[in-house]
């Protein structure tokens, strides 16, 4: 029994029909037309897409009619078609000869105009597209390199713009520099009250990104406002920027574009660090001064103990004086020696160096002829 339906099951297994699985869904085929007895033409793409273009693009023969096809166009407004109509008007007003002269002048600027809508096309066989021309550049650069013997060198032109540039800086010092004199002020040195200086950079009217920095000094022993407890805290508050030696506080500001705004901003920082000195809720007086950013060079001095003392002086002077007494007295005598007369004289009795050489030098042979 068990191997009959065995047998059963196995013929039934290879009888049966799976299911299908469809990835894509089958579309129903759609007329596009109704019932007809000729076959479809199906239009050519490019064919079509000349045909809109030369629609687009229709040539006209005078302007008059540019005027009427443009004002059959639908998609006008009132006022561009009251324009158009007004321009018609005024073409049908004008001669024959008037209008034959604008027409030619229209075509001549589409002659004129057609390379720049052009579209440009590459060279195939050109390497990196030197040989197409750059509509960028004001000049043409091909051959200005090349020298033909009609000019000077670049180092002579060079050589000619230094020379010019010296007789410019020449004649502003003969003609415009004396001009000045007018604008001189006397020098008036600083008073009591003004304890801050300023230095600016300048680079004689060029533009450099340096000249906005402004510098400000001032002492603290300057400031009569505070007292020497304010002054402390002061020196404490400007930490790096206090030079101990000099006792001068030294801050510059380049963050801003010009001058007069960096220097508006040293000023309003040295007024805050004068009211918080003036703060007395904390003077600091538990933090000492820290000087660990300054170095202290050491300058020795000459000891005094070894300096010349007047007595000293006197003896070399007396020393001096009989030295030059006896040379003198020698000279009289003619038993001083002179240094240059015994070189002189030793020169003259040395022997002649290209004798000796001569004669230490050995014979040649004389070649034997055969």
């Amino acid at each position: 029994m068990a191997s009959t339906v065995n047998s059963l099951r196995l013929c039934l297994r290879t009888t049966r029909k799976l299911q299908c699985l469809r990835v894509a869904q089958l579309q129903p085929p759609r007329c596009r037309r109704t019932l007809s007895t000729t076959p479809i033409r199906w239009a050519d793409k490019d064919n079509a897409e000349d045909e809109v273009d030369e629609e687009q693009i229709k040539p006209y023969n005078d302007l008059g009619e540019a005027l009427r096809d443009f004002q059959r166009d639908r998609s006008l407004t009132e006022e561009d078609r009251k324009g158009a109509a007004r321009d018609l008007r005024a073409w049908e007003a004008l001669t024959l000869a008037e209008r034959d002269a604008i027409t030619t002048r229209i075509k001549s600027i589409k002659a004129a105009t057609a390379p720049l809508k052009r579209p440009a096309t590459k060279k195939k066989n050109s390497f990196w597209n030197e040989e197409e021309h750059d509509t960028d550049l004001i000049t043409n650069e091909v051959g200005e390199d090349d020298f033909e013997e009609d000019d000077i060198v670049s180092l002579a032109h060079g050589k000619l713009e230094e020379h010019r540039e010296h007789r410019e800086y020449a004649r502003l010092a003969v003609w415009e520099m004396p001009l000045l004199s007018k604008f001189a002020k006397k020098f008036e040195p600083p008073t009591e009250d003004e304890v801050l200086r300023f230095r600016y950079t300048s680079y004689m009217g060029e533009f450099h990104p340096a000249d906005r920095k402004v510098v400000v000094e001032f002492c603290p022993t300057d400031l009569k406002t505070l007292t020497e407890a304010q002054q402390l805290k002061l020196k404490k508050l400007a930490g790096s920027r206090y030079n101990p030696e000099k006792d001068i506080v030294r801050m510059s500001c380049e963050r801003y574009e010009h001058q007069a705004q960096n220097k508006r901003y040293l000023g309003d920082l040295v007024d805050k660090m004068m009211v918080m000195a003036k703060d007395p809720t904390d003077m600091f007086e538990d933090i000492p001064l820290d000087t660990r950013h300054h170095t202290f060079k050491r300058k020795p001095k000459f000891p005094v103990e070894w300096r010349m003392s007047e007595e000293r002086r006197a003896e070399l002077e007396a020393q001096r004086k009989k030295a030059f007494l006896l040379d003198e007295s020698k000279r009289m005598n003619g038993t001083l020696i002179d240094g240059v007369r015994s070189i002189q004289e030793a020169v003259l009795t040395l022997p002649d160096p290209i004798a000796s050489l001569q004669a230490a030098a050995p014979r040649k042979r004389a070649r034997s002829t055969r």
